[in-house]
């Protein structure tokens, strides 16, 4: 009796440890919330000489994600772990720019061996990983979430626009539709030219078009027009700084 009181002891000790872990984290993500209403305008463009000039917000924020440990993380809803990672990437992204500022492209960083991506700047889960760990060995391997590819911004203005705000858990579903309208209702996701029965869509869907159970189907949807009858090609990338 008094082994099966003390397993139970411990159960409940590792459940309330589990939930004080789950609950010490501000899942509103209120710092990054604030930096990015402060820096990022309506467009999605990034004020990074400002952030340059005052870091403190942006480092204190990855702080705090960095000592989020796995069985922590591991304890959090499927939204609130999408919603942690997809703040990650981004704001590791903007203080992998603003360490390097000026710069006129994300690709301006590292070498032809080592690129932006190939940097491990990216603190999670208790260990130091590269932007293409987070996206490529992580994200698009453990969650099937093909919307992933419009929430992640590599401060390029082909890419997304950067939200001014924090992704939540709460409302997540609302704010990937609201960033898919966004995306393909602007000429970086998607331009038709009518007369020539041409469809051009951002070059995203042509490097993960895999991850989308149908692109066609997944841009008329979310840009609002028929693509009956159009031939699917692809806009060419802006690689330029988001930069305000």
């Amino acid at each position: 009796m008094a082994g099966i009181l003390g397993l139970a002891a411990v159960v409940t000790l590792r459940a309330s440890a589990l939930m004080a872990q789950t609950q010490g984290f501000d899942h509103t993500h209120a710092r990054y919330n604030a930096l990015l209403q402060k820096h990022v305008n309506a467009s999605g463009m990034v004020n990074y000489r400002a952030l340059k000039t005052a870091p403190q917000e942006l480092t204190a924020y990855l702080d705090s994600l960095a000592g989020v440990t796995k069985t922590q993380f591991a304890s959090w809803t499927e939204p609130q772990q999408l919603a942690f990672a997809f703040n990650l990437y981004n704001a590791a992204t903007l203080k992998l720019i603003v360490d390097h500022y000026p710069v006129k492209s994300i690709r301006d960083i590292g070498n032809i061996f080592r690129g932006p991506w190939k940097q491990k700047v990216v603190r999670f889960r208790g260990e130091t990983i590269t932007l293409d760990d987070l996206e490529h060995g992580f994200l698009r391997k453990e969650y099937k979430e093909p919307r992933l590819h419009v929430a992640l911004v590599c401060a390029a203005m082909g890419c997304p626009p950067l939200r001014n705000e924090a992704y939540v858990a709460e409302g997540l579903a609302a704010q990937l539709e609201d960033q898919s309208r966004t995306f393909l209702r602007s000429p970086k996701g998607l331009v038709i030219d009518r007369g020539a029965k041409v469809a051009r869509i951002s070059s995203i869907f042509k490097w993960y078009g895999d991850d989308f159970a149908s692109v066609p189907d997944f841009v008329a949807r979310h840009s609002g027009q028929d693509l009956t009858d159009l031939k699917m090609d692809y806009l060419d990338y802006d690689w330029s700084l988001n930069e305000q």
